[in-house]
């Protein structure tokens, strides 16, 4: 996992704005879903295209969790990435095209198409037959087009997203940034997400609590797991 703290004068400028450094006393697992972004084969298999080998660091934190919310009464979705592809061309080829490398862009679509390999959730992860599986095709999984997990939410009454996997910098913070425009109150989990280094995890966990959620410990999420009043 990774070992970053919230630096102090971040800790001291949010205490100043708001009277306190968590935005959130409570979380309600009636409206509440963990949601666990991109714990996939492609991110956590060893040697992978993409791998994040923080990320398998952070599958046992994210099953207790995902067991902590479900006993309390919260959804569980896991979100996945995955590409279709025909005649060569992607359904996001603005991201074959420049981010991934012209010579694995072949090898990365098949890899990352809907049923490969790559698409699959990671082996050690506690899915059970409950929960939900939504898969997406942009880095922000509530972009319209990219997925249906904004119409699972509402359609739940879903009103806050806990929110872990990987990459923090890259998913996770995109759809901390787009849930709280769209009126979702919004946690990132420190310990249930994962970045390709320290640096890159701790400035989104940064930003995410000064504009767009609180950031917690699975433990602190736990502890918060009660109804209003």
């Amino acid at each position: 996992m990774h070992d970053v703290e919230i630096g102090a004068d971040i800790v001291e400028r949010l205490k100043a704005r708001r009277g306190r450094y968590h935005l959130y006393e409570t979380i309600d697992p009636a409206t509440s879903a963990f949601v666990v972004v991109d714990m996939q084969n492609a991110f956590c298999k060893a040697g992978a295209p993409a791998e994040v080998p923080i990320s398998r660091g952070v599958v046992a934190n994210i099953n207790q969790l995902a067991n902590d919310m479900r006993t309390a009464g919260a959804q569980i979705i896991w979100i996945v990435s995955a590409f279709d592809s025909k005649g060569g061309l992607s359904d996001w080829e603005n991201f074959f095209n420049y981010i991934v490398a012209a010579e694995v862009r072949e090898k990365t679509m098949a890899y990352m198409a809907p049923g490969a390999e790559g698409a699959a959730l990671w082996h050690e992860l506690d899915n059970r037959d409950e929960d939900t599986l939504v898969v997406k095709n942009r880095y922000n999984s509530l972009v319209p087009g990219a997925s249906q997990l904004e119409r699972v939410l509402r359609s739940r009454g879903i009103e806050t997203l806990v929110i872990g996997g990987t990459k923090t910098n890259i998913c996770c913070e995109t759809m901390a940034r787009a849930a709280f425009d769209m009126d979702f109150k919004v946690v990132l989990v420190n310990d249930c997400c994962a970045a390709l280094s320290d640096r890159e995890h701790l400035a989104a966990l940064e930003n995410v609590i000064q504009q767009f959620g609180d950031v917690m410990t699975a433990s602190e999420v736990k502890q918060r797991l009660k109804p209003p009043g």
